[in-house]
């Protein structure tokens, strides 16, 4: 049997344990990040587009370290975006400012209809940079 070895970053665990979910998992040098959307402290969403994405990407990002890895780690990206024909532009125009340079993740993209209040989230798979 596996042991799901979970990875929590600071100050938001009441959030994954009220939604019964582990924000990573490491397995076999690898991190699976569960999708980061642009949640206040409080869970609710950012109201504003551009900046509810810089704080998916922050949440991101501190997931990522509490694993010891930074963005340049990630090998594969999932992005789910509601009315991608409205909202991609506005999603793209912040995506520079954290995506780092080329040679650039994979990227799947995935037009939704509904995100629990939310515009975008982010999902993705890191290399670890050291076994554990």
């Amino acid at each position: 049997m596996t042991i799901r070895d979970a990875v929590f970053p600071d100050g938001r665990q009441a959030l994954y344990e009220r939604n019964r979910y582990s924000p990573a998992i490491r397995s076999n040098g690898l991190l699976f990040v569960s999708g980061q959307v642009g949640s206040r402290e409080d869970g609710s969403p950012e109201p504003d587009l551009k900046a509810q994405v810089r704080l998916a990407f922050d949440n991101l990002n501190a997931v990522l370290a509490a694993a010891g890895c930074t963005f340049d780690d990630v090998v594969d990206v999932t992005m789910f975006v509601v009315d991608p024909a409205s909202n991609l532009d506005a999603i793209w125009s912040v995506l520079p400012e954290y995506w780092g340079s080329a040679p650039y993740p994979a990227l799947t993209g995935v037009g939704v209809t509904w995100l629990y209040g939310f515009n975008f989230e982010i999902k993705v798979i890191a290399k670890l940079p050291h076994e554990r």
